[in-house]
């Protein structure tokens, strides 16, 4: 069985949440849905938890971090193309995420990141199957 990923991540408001991700494409698994949280499904090993507030407390012992002043983390997700990047982060803009900076274009990676309702930061990249030196090396 591979390794699967469940990331916790605390949100304000759980609809408005759900709402975001899901004109983004993404589905949630109903079996792990409640008022305290969802499970959405990034792909069938990496799963994230969107858990209000008073919830995901439950869990820790210190101050959940206000991830619109500071930032805990950086998620990154792969996309099949930089097309695909580019068409989620069209979904982002019209679904009311923010774009905190250009698109980053290194040739074999290009990528573009956004922060969700709640200010957490994603990154989308696409990969090319070959950097740079092993195409040069074949």
């Amino acid at each position: 069985m591979a390794t699967q990923i469940f990331i916790n991540l605390p949100v304000k408001d759980l609809d408005a949440s759900v709402n975001f991700f899901t004109r983004l494409g993404y589905r949630f698994n109903p079996q792990f849905t409640n008022e305290q949280g969802t499970c959405m499904i990034i792909s069938e090993q990496i799963f994230v938890m969107l858990l209000v507030e008073p919830f995901f407390k439950t869990f820790i012992k210190k101050e959940i971090a206000d991830s619109r002043r500071s930032t805990e983390v950086i998620l990154c997700i792969s996309a099949e193309s930089r097309n695909a990047v580019d068409e989620l982060i069209g979904k982002v803009v019209e679904a009311g995420g923010t774009l905190p900076n250009p698109a980053q274009d290194q040739g074999f990676m290009y990528s573009h990141g956004f922060e969700d309702l709640d200010g957490h930061l994603w990154e989308v990249m696409y990969m090319a199957e070959q950097a740079p030196s092993e195409a040069q090396a074949n």
